[in-house]
């Protein structure tokens, strides 16, 4: 086995405005301080710019977007370069008139734009109506070759779809990233969101074992709407043991140890890739097997 290989991951969880500025202005703030805190890779939630504001169809919400590369990712740059840190950041793309992306960019510990991933499953439920806004990704499955380690990066709904996790493993991915942005709808039963809550970890911590890959889950927190964003941001290990997670109801901004090697240790353990029967798995590429 290898030396130790540790990495330190920063991972945020705030309350977010309907002033952009200020969200922006705190999401640095943050990283700042899970860097002085010796955090080398820091993730943020999911669109964290704004306020959630796919609970409704509004056109004037598109002004929102950005190009990318564009403002933020140059903020960004400058700011990775000062601090020596790994930036995964959650944005709101305008690639041009009338197409706009769920998009997360990954900036490298130099300050170089290494580039960005598309969301690709696009959810339409109660209170989230992303088909709305944003155009189903192009770009495939990313995995970044960052300065500390390989990040591949899937976003919120991707969450739910072990066919995602498994392709980005399989490019080599060390950590997998899910921005998120999930909460209860105030119309829910109290009953149910227990529930809920388990089977959104649950799900990810499967995929961190099944993929032997650590899963980090930065998620946002606070009432805006008719949701309350749960937090519960979390750190899981290629063995699914849970290395951090955040409260329910209060921002955090938390430093977690990763040890690299654990991914090899389980994968010589537990040789889930040496024995997967590609050859039997064709009728995944159907929508039903009938």
């Amino acid at each position: 086995m290898n030396a130790l290989k540790n990495v330190n991951v920063g991972v945020v969880q705030m309350t977010c405005s309907n002033d952009v500025e200020k969200n922006l202005s705190k999401a640095i703030e943050k990283i700042e301080h899970v860097a002085a805190q010796g955090a080398q890779i820091i993730c943020l939630q999911e669109l964290f710019k704004s306020l959630y504001f796919c609970q409704a169809e509004n056109n004037d919400h598109f002004d929102l977007a950005e190009k990318i590369p564009g403002p933020t990712t140059d903020k960004f740059q400058d700011l990775a370069k000062k601090l020596h840190v790994v930036i995964v950041a959650s944005l709101f793309e305008k690639r041009t008139t009338g197409v706009y992306h769920n998009t997360t960019v990954v900036i490298d510990a130099d300050g170089v734009y290494l580039g960005k991933y598309r969301k690709m499953h696009i959810p339409d439920d109660p209170c989230y109506l992303e088909k709305y806004y944003f155009t189903p990704g192009d770009l495939g499955y990313q995995v970044f070759k960052t300065k500390f380690a390989k990040v591949g990066v899937l976003i919120c709904w991707d969450q739910w779809y072990p066919e995602a996790a498994r392709l980005t493993a399989l490019k080599g991915a060390d950590i997998i990233v899910y921005p998120t942005a999930i909460g209860w709808v105030h119309t829910e039963e109290e009953t149910e969101r227990s529930k809920q809550l388990a089977a959104w970890k649950g799900v990810q911590t499967g995929h961190a074992i099944a993929n032997e890959v650590f899963v980090v889950t930065p998620n946002r927190v606070g009432e805006e709407g008719n949701i309350t964003f749960w937090g519960n941001s979390f750190v899981v290990d290629p063995f699914g043991e849970t290395l951090y997670q955040a409260s329910s109801d209060t921002e955090e901004a938390q430093v977690v140890t990763c040890d690299l090697n654990r991914v090899e240790e389980y994968r010589r353990a537990w040789p889930f890739f040496r024995d997967r029967r590609i050859g039997s798995y064709g009728a995944i590429s159907k929508r039903v097997d009938d």
